[in-house]
């Protein structure tokens, strides 16, 4: 199946010599889907897409794993650290719903360019920081430019391929994460080793700008009609052709399933930013390792085994998506319910290799819900809300992430990060058990309804 044509004026404008991004959709009738089906332009977006995410992630972590060389250069306090995921956390939040919006509505090629640069010069920028306010507003700075690229990012890979390869694509884009996420931290800690922890800024600032140029040339030449099937491109004109102009977020709080995955998200993230802040900083001091030891351990475990969980769980949900509908809302419960306990046993572990083998099973399941969350709300939710429907998930869980590294700084010394990390697991044991009764009391007429484009029945 060939994309639909582009509707006059703004879209015609822009498939000027363009070829489409999008995947063919094959037989819409069949329960199979390979990568044989997709279009070479599209894996070439999947390709560009990770590498700016990749850098996206390297340039947002890169801070935590030197957290001793800023005390000891620019005076910052346990809180004050904190306060540099805290400040980014809810700047970013605050700004994903806008840039969700702006997404369903604007060019989503020209928001993720934009984002790359402005992020990447903030980076270098973070390189000159001489006290700890200054780093602290840069970090916001950071979460503004960074809160424009996730959600047009994510909506434009989703459109780029079907349902049935949804969350293969959507996983392997974001072991990006996982892969920034150790390649940051190492670098960051190695270079505060070597005492130039203000070159690691600069480095990872430079590369993005020069990343920018070739991701720029690619994504002018695509457009953004997404993949779907027949009847989905019915109902979805329909919408249009019904002169719906409301605000995303009017249609996505009508959803159940929707509001459920805003409340269990933010769960899950408070226990993964308290890990990705504060467990450098845990096994330094816990285990006496220097700061490129501590990064290395804190996410070489923890990020592999999620890459592993995080493809792996891709691939099982479009397997079982022949089968129940529902498929990624049952991997998101299991991460919930298995993660509960490796969370208390990563704080609690007498040795090293007890704290890794946790922190590796704690990835694993983590990555199941990483890869399917944003599919899983793609569910429910119309096909022209998707960007925006990602950045209210963002802005939800960030705002309960920076929470994470706040208590983190102002609890390290009182309560501990051993005890938040196990109050934490009790939480997240509750919300597995929510997300069994959403799946079998709310998905099933919410999926209906988004199926069959039935917005009367939401009423």
């Amino acid at each position: 199946m060939t994309a639909p044509a582009p509707r006059k004026g703004n879209h015609s404008r822009r498939n000027r010599s363009s070829f489409v991004a999008t995947a063919e959709a094959g037989d819409t009738t069949s329960d199979h889907a390979s990568w044989q089906d997709v279009k070479p332009q599209a894996l070439f977006l999947l390709a560009f897409m990770w590498g700016a995410y990749f850098l996206n992630y390297c340039d947002r972590q890169v801070v935590f794993s030197m957290f001793p060389a800023l005390q000891a250069d620019l005076h910052m306090s346990d809180q004050q650290l904190g306060l540099t995921g805290t400040v980014f956390c809810w700047i970013y939040a605050l700004g994903c719903p806008i840039a969700g919006q702006l997404g369903d509505r604007f060019s989503k090629r020209k928001l993720v360019i934009t984002s790359l640069i402005i992020w990447s010069l903030v980076t270098i920028a973070t390189g000159f920081a001489n006290s700890a306010s200054t780093m602290l507003r840069l970090r916001g700075v950071m979460g503004i430019s960074e809160s424009l690229f996730m959600p047009t990012a994510i909506a434009l890979t989703a459109n780029s391929f079907s349902p049935k390869l949804r969350s293969r694509a959507i996983a392997v884009l974001t072991t990006a994460q996982i892969a920034g996420t150790v390649v940051g931290s190492w670098f960051g800690g190695w270079m505060a080793d070597l005492g130039h922890w203000r070159d690691a800024f600069f480095i990872l600032g430079a590369v993005g700008l020069v990343y920018a140029v070739p991701y720029f040339l690619f994504l002018m030449r695509i457009h953004e009609e997404p993949v779907t099937d027949l009847t989905a491109q019915r109902n979805r004109l329909k919408r249009s052709a019904s002169g719906s102009q409301r605000l995303a977020v009017m249609t996505l709080i009508r959803i159940p399933t929707f509001l459920m995955l805003c409340t269990v998200f933010p769960i899950f993230l408070f226990g993964l930013w308290l890990l990705y802040g504060w467990l450098p900083t845990f096994l330094h001091d816990k285990f006496s390792l220097n700061q490129s030891a501590a990064a290395f351990n804190a996410t070489l475990f923890l990020q592999g085994s999620t890459a592993v969980g995080l493809l792996g769980g891709g691939f099982l949900a479009d397997y079982l998506y022949q089968f129940t509908k529902a498929s990624r809302l049952w991997l998101l419960t299991i991460t919930l319910l298995f993660c509960a306990p490796c969370l208390h046993f990563l704080g609690n572990s007498d040795t090293l290799m007890m704290t890794r083998i946790a922190s590796a099973a704690f990835g694993l399941f983590s990555g199941l819900l990483i890869g399917n969350i944003f599919p899983a709300a793609f569910e429910v939710v119309p096909a022209e809300t998707r960007a925006s429907a990602v950045g209210i998930l963002n802005l939800c869980g960030g705002l309960v992430s920076g929470c994470a590294m706040l208590f983190g700084g102002l609890w390290k010394s009182t309560l501990g990060i051993d005890r938040l990390l196990t109050i934490t697991a009790v939480g997240y044991a509750l919300a597995g058990v929510l997300l069994i009764v959403v799946i079998k009391r709310l998905f099933p007429r919410d999926f209906a309804v988004q199926e069959h484009g039935s917005e009367a029945s939401q009423g």
